[in-house]
């Protein structure tokens, strides 16, 4: 693979995404970004056609949200670049402060200036125990509001919570330094 970061999401919309360096990985988040902003309001019960689709870009995932937060799950091992790739996201969508996980704050809220969304919330999943403890932050609130973007590392932890649509960010290492990105929508509850 080219050592140049990427400037587009494939028009092809296959996933996965190879990655060569923690450089691409942000690239790559911040593209997403891009393409989230540049979306156009929702349509209510627009997914009833997505039933049974296995692959889409994610820009065509996008088109088709309903009335509630843009959810984005990152799952992988430690290290596998799910932060770096939430610095370049934050980065897209015109965010200025510095983004580490919130690992022990479990959750982080930044304020988005110039979008329809009015927020991003960056929550981390790595210390919750059983799923319904992300609960008590309030994420039934968050997650109902069209304006808001979520996304949730370790998100294995409360998929079992998660709404049908949530977009799954699925981080592995390739190599030491390569990471491969699939992206797909979860169709369960």
């Amino acid at each position: 693979m080219d050592s140049n970061p990427p400037t587009t999401l494939p028009s092809t919309g296959r996933a996965p995404y190879l990655t060569v360096n923690p450089s691409q990985t942000k690239k790559l988040g911040e593209i997403l970004a891009k393409e989230v902003l540049k979306t156009k309001p929702p349509r209510r019960k627009a997914f009833s056609f997505l039933r049974g689709k296995k692959k889409r870009a994610p820009k065509e995932y996008l088109r088709y949200l309903t009335g509630r937060a843009l959810i984005f799950g990152l799952e992988g091992d430690l290290g596998g670049g799910k932060t770096t790739f939430l610095q370049g996201f934050a980065k897209g969508l015109g965010i200025k402060e510095r983004i580490l996980s919130p690992t022990f704050v479990l959750m982080k809220r930044f304020k988005i200036k110039v979008s329809r969304f009015k927020y991003f919330y960056h929550i981390d999943c790595y210390r919750i125990k059983k799923p319904k403890e992300i609960l008590d932050l309030g994420f039934k609130e968050i997650i109902s509001n069209p304006k808001n973007i979520v996304a949730i590392e370790w998100v294995d932890r409360v998929r079992k919570i998660l709404p049908r649509g949530t977009l799954i960010l699925k981080f592995q290492f390739a190599d030491e330094n390569k990471r491969k990105i699939t992206i797909k929508q979860k169709n369960g509850k």
